[in-house]
């Protein structure tokens, strides 16, 4: 289960990045939840539906597009709270916290713990298009997904981290270097993390620290 310190983490990340595209962001009526739709959409796809074809799960990109759905279910999540972080991590926690998973949808109850990845993608797309979120419903597909809290908290800080990065450096004037002493940066993130303690509060900012020290270099 994500800790409250990962909570914190990643919504005050998320408040960061949206701010940085718009200031008002609150008020701006982006449609978080119409992008976490098209994404589980997509997530669909990644995992094969057709009857009619031969179709193999491509589990890395499936938990990619989790990740991307994260970035807009917390976006949703803090607008639900009035732009209150810390109001947004103890209502996903009291979420988390609840045990046993039901999802009423359509006058109907679902158990995401008892049907397969394919439904429960299906479910949560449903909920998006109606505006509705279930972060409950979200971690068992990331569990589904042979992904750990730990690992969506990595991965998630480490992309947002990457695009602070990016764009400090150039990314919108076309002044950075996508890749450094022969490799790409997200080859670089990669290692940066795996030498860093997941637990420590400064991970995201000792992840910066270590993407800067390796780009000057």
């Amino acid at each position: 289960m994500l800790t409250q310190q990962q909570l914190a983490t990643m919504l005050a990340l998320q408040d960061k990045m949206n701010t940085k595209v718009n200031p008002d962001w609150i008020n701006a009526g982006y449609g978080y939840l119409r992008a976490a739709m098209v994404e589980s959409v997509e997530a669909i796809e990644h995992h094969g539906w057709k009857w009619w074809k031969a179709q193999q799960k491509d589990l890395p990109q499936l938990q990619m597009e989790l990740v991307d759905i994260w970035h807009f279910a917390l976006s949703a999540c803090i607008i639900d709270s009035e732009g209150e972080v810390s109001t947004a991590a103890e209502s996903i926690a009291a979420q988390l916290a609840l045990g046993d998973v039901t999802v009423t949808f359509d006058g109907k109850e679902y158990h995401p713990k008892q049907q397969s990845l394919l439904d429960n993608l299906e479910l949560m797309t449903g909920l998006c298009a109606a505006k509705r979120f279930s972060v409950p419903l979200f971690m068992e597909i990331v569990e589904q997904c042979d992904m750990h809290a730990d690992e969506l908290y990595r991965q998630y800080v480490g992309k947002n981290v990457l695009n602070f990065f990016r764009q400090d450096n150039g990314y919108k004037e076309g002044t950075y270097k996508k890749e450094w002493q022969g490799r790409e940066d997200n080859e670089h993130l990669v290692e940066v993390m795996n030498d860093l303690n997941l637990s420590d509060a400064s991970f995201s900012d000792n992840v910066y620290k270590g993407l800067q020290a390796r780009y000057t270099a």
